[in-house]
């Protein structure tokens, strides 16, 4: 079974940095979408980034662009979300995802399109 652990999560101030790693195993295939969702309080999940294992641009919501990174290491099956500039509305769980073989080029940011998926990490922004 594909398992999927988030890590990295934590309490920052408004301005600051976080990076967050998920960790995965059994995901063996050679494209696949993997992504990053968060959830904040009161809120439903959304997705904030993603990417296409086996090459392509990433997909970051607009809410985000110009401050978050996605990248995975392929080396250590390792997902990486690099958080600059946090905000208090980036406050959530922030969970990690992959989905099932891929197709399009493009990754997408709809949950609909991820079947594995981790347990979360705390990301809390303070003003």
């Amino acid at each position: 079974q594909v398992q999927l652990v988030e890590s990295g999560g934590g309490s920052v101030q408004a301005g600051g940095s976080l990076r967050l790693s998920c960790a995965t195993s059994g995901y063996t295939l050679a494209s696949g979408y993997l992504g990053w969702f968060r959830q904040g309080p009161g809120k439903e999940r959304e997705g904030v980034a993603s990417i296409r294992r086996g090459g392509g641009s990433p997909t970051l919501a607009d809410s985000v662009k110009g401050r978050f990174i996605i990248s995975h290491d392929d080396s250590k099956s390792t997902l990486y979300l690099q958080m600059n500039n946090l905000q208090p509305d980036d406050t959530g769980i922030y969970y990690c995802a992959a989905g099932l073989l891929a197709i399009g080029l493009t990754p997408p940011l709809d949950e609909e399109s991820y079947y594995y998926w981790g347990q979360g990490t705390q990301v809390t922004v303070s003003s």
